[in-house]
């Protein structure tokens, strides 16, 4: 667990998951609360928060496993 978490967090890994993040969370967002940025229902924060992080999470993930992977390789 220790091992992932370190790779994960290299800057490489951490600026291509914020990307990623912030292109997917944001279209998440639109879908999800379409209504409330219209200003036609309150906007639900948590899940704005959540539509950000989990494909935040997924990529860092993502690229940490396979970067852990490519070092075993070699």
């Amino acid at each position: 667990m220790m091992k992932i978490m370190s790779v994960a967090l290299r800057w490489p890994i951490i600026q291509t998951a914020l990307k990623v993040a912030f292109v997917v969370g944001t279209i998440l967002n639109v879908i999800n609360q379409g209504h409330a940025l219209l200003g036609e229902s309150p906007i639900a924060w948590g899940q704005v928060v959540l539509n950000y992080l989990v494909p935040y999470c997924v990529s860092s993930y993502s690229a940490a496993k396979i970067e852990m992977r490519e070092d075993t390789r070699s």
